[in-house]
């Protein structure tokens, strides 16, 4: 069995190579792979945006974008389906954002 005191007797030239190591492992966790969406999905995605969009009612958007999945909130300003685009208007900058129906991954009204 280990003695508690022992921990504080070695070197602490070892923390930063091990804060180094350990954020690797964090980072590669927070990359993931895109989420792959059923038909029934994509559709509720669709009717979610063009009911967002009618009623301008704010939603919560997440996305896919460099391994990473990003929720944000706003009002969908258009919505292209066929052109697999849509504008979103953000919450907090109220920035205009282009972005591909094919990036998201879960819209709901908020």
């Amino acid at each position: 069995m280990e003695h508690r005191g022992m921990k504080k007797w070695r070197p602490f030239a070892t923390l930063p190579e091990q804060y180094i190591g350990l954020q690797e492992i964090i980072d590669k966790q927070v990359e993931v792979d895109q989420p792959v969406l059923t038909e029934e999905q994509m559709e509720q995605i669709n009717f979610t945006l063009i009911e967002a969009l009618h009623t301008n009612k704010q939603v919560y958007l997440t996305y896919y974008k460099q391994g990473q999945c990003i929720t944000e909130t706003g009002f969908i300003q258009f919505v292209d389906s066929l052109g697999d685009l849509f504008i979103f208007i953000d919450g907090v900058f109220e920035l205009k954002n282009k972005m591909r129906l094919s990036e998201l991954i879960d819209v709901r009204l908020a």
